[in-house]
């Protein structure tokens, strides 16, 4: 399987690589490196280390500057959640990356293009060949132009006050402990024209509903829901 042409994926990131050889590292797993004949191939750990230095200071100075009144504490937990595993992934998803990735045989066997540790990785490593191709005069700039694009949309959601706490997560965790089984969600009512869309979302545990959430998007709707869920239950 080929990846997808590289040109696609620099029209959905409005950058376009002055050194396409970055861009090709950036793309390329050790998997794929082990297997190629191809001469100077590298894989894109390097890039990944640098790439996550860059997304944690461009996420560190829009927080400061999205949430003034805002306390270290709480800066601190909403970048943790921004540049978790579960948001990048999340975020190269929206950008097809996975169809891009240079992958090894095995990995591609194992539908690797679809892990979210590897996406996440991937997506670490384009932000620092952005980074290096735009040089030291324009590097930090362009890379935060492109960071800010790609996350528009989970630094909205942040916005709300959604993702401070991961409601779903600590919900599955205690039904899967409590009941041996998992949280369901079934979107209940949707409601207002394409571009306000609000969803009424119900969660239901041991096959019973013991929340119902609503939101601008499914996502909300379901935290709100899973919040509800786990104050009930626990009450």
């Amino acid at each position: 399987m080929n990846p997808k042409p590289l040109s696609f994926l620099e029209s959905a990131l409005s950058y376009v690589f002055r050194q396409p050889r970055l861009l090709r590292q950036a793309l390329t797993h050790k998997s794929y490196v082990n297997e190629t004949k191809e001469k100077d191939c590298k894989d894109n750990e390097r890039f990944e280390f640098l790439g996550d230095a860059v997304l944690d200071l461009v996420m560190c100075q829009a927080l400061v500057e999205g949430f003034p009144d805002l306390p270290e504490g709480d800066l601190s937990k909403m970048k943790a959640k921004m540049v978790s595993e579960e948001v990048l992934a999340d975020v190269a998803r929206k950008v097809d990356l996975g169809a891009y990735l240079f992958l090894g045989k095995g990995e591609i066997q194992s539908e690797g293009q679809e892990k979210p540790s590897l996406l996440s990785d991937a997506l670490e490593a384009l932000i620092a060949a952005i980074y290096l191709d735009a040089g030291a005069d324009h590097g930090l700039a362009e890379a935060r132009r492109v960071i800010l694009l790609l996350f528009s949309e989970a630094m909205q959601t942040l916005q709300q006050g959604e993702v401070l706490f991961d409601y779903k997560t600590a919900l599955q965790e205690y039904s899967q402990k409590q009941f041996a089984s998992l949280p369901a969600y079934r979107v209940m009512n949707e409601t207002g024209p394409d571009h306000e869309k609000q969803f009424k979302v119900g969660v239901f545990v041991d096959g019973r509903l013991c929340g119902t959430g609503f939101g601008k998007s499914k996502k909300v709707a379901e935290q709100e829901a899973a919040q509800k869920a786990l104050s009930a239950i626990k009450s």
